[in-house]
Order: C-alpha cells, then structure tokens, then sequence
C-alpha cells in the first residue's frame, strides 16, 4: 500500500460488532477474563494495553516502514524514555545538534536525567565536528533534529548514521517537523523516529501524545514497551483516536503546509525589512541540497530574523492578526512566536528571530497579513 493508503487502513479494520468504518473510542480501563483466565486479544488493562492505542501504534509503524512502535502520553516523555533506556553496555554520553528543540535541553538541564549523562552539542551540519566529537569520547546516542526548530538546520541523516555506527552508537531522529510523508529517517539507517504526535500527525492541535518507532526488533526497543507499561506515562484512549482521525489526511495537510511555507519563504526573502529567512526549500538556504535529496518536500516549519532588534521582532508578532502568537507548531492554524523571549537565558536563537508554522489557511491572507505587520516596524 502507498502512504496515502496506509493512513486511513493500516491499524484499524471494521468493526466487526456494529460494522462502523470509523474505529471506535475505547475507554475501558478494564476488560474481562475469559473462562481459562485468559484475555480477549491480550487487554488486560489499559495501561498495558489498550485497542486505540494499539491501532495507532500499528498505523505509525507502517508509516515509518519500521519494526515497531511505542506511543507516550508526550513527545517529551518519549524523548525521556529513549534517552533512560539505552542499554547499560552503551556509554552514557549522547551527542545532540546546537540547535535542539528547546524542551529537549530543558530537560537535560533541569532534571535529574541530564545528570546521568556527558552531554555534548555539535553542529550536525558540520560532519568534521561530529566526526571529531565521536572520535574523542565513547557515545551511546547520536541526536538528530532535522529541519531543526527553530533555526531550521538540515543535517544529513545517512552521513549521520554513517558516523554514529562506527563509533557503536545508536541514532536517534526527531521527525517532528518533517512527519513520515515527507522523510523517512529508517529507510536513511537511523535506528529510531521520534515523532511529537501532538504536531502535524494529529494535525489539529487538539492532543497530547509522543511516538518512537523503531527501525527493528532490539532490546533497547523491548526496554521502551516495559519503560510505558512499568512507568505509565500511555496516551490516553480518546488521545490515540484524535491521532488516528487526523494521521487520515495528514498527506494533503502537508502538501498545504508546504505549498503554503514555500509562497511565504520566497515573500519574505524578498522583503526590504527581512535580513534572513531559514527554510529548506529556498536555493539559498546552506541545507537546500540534502534536504532536497532526503526530502519529498520542504515542511511548513520556518523561520526569519528581521532588520532590527527583539522589540521589532516582538513588535510584529504582536501585530499580525491571523497568525496567532502561540507555541507549538503543525496545526491548521499558522503561529508565530519570538523564540528568544519564550527560551530567555539559555536561548540559542537570534533575538531578531520569529518562528512560523504555516498552515492551512488561505496564503494571500497570510503574505497579507506579515506584510501589514512589517510595515508598521
């Protein structure tokens, strides 16, 4: 089956009691023995088990054409879970790109699980730094974000694994901002797809859930399927069927992100009182050509730094009437957030930068309406 295809049928069937196309919410917490003490597919309780979840965790393996999956309540609990259980045989050093999503960093910084870990932040644009970085100290992970948030870097996700496979280290890809229609990080030889659910999979901001698909069977995969069930941290029922809802048109919405980020990339780089628009799709851009060649197209995730200084930045984002200031990204909604002033002192973006999601609205609206907003800077 191509993607398209694989979206709506992979994971559900129809249901064989009442014969509706649509799968049902299951919101049991509890289901019955039979009379051997046995479990009718294996549902015991839904923290171990549950069948929306299980009909989501199927639909993002075929996606991903991986192995397996194992969904969370967040994709930082996701992210949590892949870093807490890397076997005991790998080093506890991870190497992470400079410009990580920031929940990632708040989490090695301010918990108790960045402390169990040598962490180090290359530039994964610049194979020689990681080259260098993996050669001078035995590595357990190698992190890839690509398109990075919010500086939008393209790292070259086969030359990555390349690398990180020498050294014995596992490789791990944030897809994110790219979903499965667009990239398939397995297929490049990365050995996990992490994905924040919440994003452009579910579609519509409307839910909270994180995703790691594995490229094969291994015990750091068996590790994760005990870390949900013994911790807990499971997406709920109603969570899991919003996913599945909205993974159906996830192909078209992305083709209107895309169509969409590409008319407000070249709007924007044209613009007198815009000094840098980051976005893979634009020839300029430093990542055009791998992101070309590992890329179907260019996502609807962007960002740009204007003439001035972070009151201009922020002045605009103030300004602007359909794009909503807000976090998050991948909605039908386009947002705009000035990163530096939500990330404050361990910011690693420009002060004049503002971060786009691009969405599904109609894009001479939104050209429009960042026009109005830089005019009045």
């Amino acid at each position: 089956m191509r993607f398209e295809t694989k979206a709506i049928h992979a994971g559900r069937q129809v249901d064989p009691v009442t014969g509706a196309v649509t799968t049902p919410i299951h919101l049991s917490t509890t289901y019955e023995r039979s009379a051997d003490g046995s479990y009718t597919d294996g549902f015991m309780y839904s923290r171990g088990d549950n069948p929306n979840r299980r009909s989501l965790e199927e639909c993002l393996t075929a996606l991903e054409q991986g192995h397996d999956c194992v969904t969370f309540s967040s994709g930082m609990a996701a992210i949590s879970a892949i870093m807490e259980v890397l076997p005991e045989d790998k080093p506890r050093r991870i190497i992470l790109p400079d410009d990580m999503y920031f929940g990632v960093l708040t989490l090695l910084e301010e918990t108790d699980l960045g402390k169990s870990f040598d962490i180090t932040a290359v530039d994964m644009t610049n194979l020689d730094q990681l080259r260098q970085a993996v050669e001078s100290k035995a590595t357990g992970i190698v992190w890839i974000e690509t398109p990075s948030n919010p500086q939008i870097k393209v790292t070259d996700i086969a030359e990555v694994v390349k690398i990180a496979e020498k050294a014995g280290a596992v490789t791990v890809v944030d897809n994110t901002t790219a979903t499965p229609v667009l990239q398939n990080p397995l297929l490049l030889g990365a050995d996990f797809s992490l994905h924040s659910v919440t994003k452009y999979i579910g579609g519509h901001s409307d839910l909270l859930l994180g995703a790691v698909v594995a490229k094969e069977d291994s015990p750091m995969l068996n590790r994760l399927r005990t870390w949900q069930h013994a911790k807990g941290a499971v997406p709920s029922s109603f969570d899991c069927w919003l996913a599945l809802r909205g993974v159906q048109s996830l192909s078209a919405r992305m083709s209107v992100h895309c169509s969409n980020a590409k008319v407000i990339a070249e709007f924007l780089s044209q613009h007198e009182k815009v000094e840098a628009v980051h976005y893979p799709g634009l020839p300029s851009h430093p990542g055009h050509s791998i992101a070309a060649e590992q890329m179907s197209d260019f996502g609807g995730l962007m960002s740009f730094q204007v003439k001035g200084n972070d009151s201009d930045a922020l002045q605009i984002a103030n300004t602007v009437k359909i794009f909503t200031q807000a976090t998050s990204l991948g909605g039908t909604h386009s947002y705009i957030e000035h990163r530096a002033s939500v990330e404050q002192e361990l910011t690693k973006a420009p002060a004049n930068l503002l971060r786009l999601s691009i969405g599904l609205e109609n894009v001479k609206d939104l050209t429009e309406d960042l026009e109005w907003a830089l005019s009045e800077i």
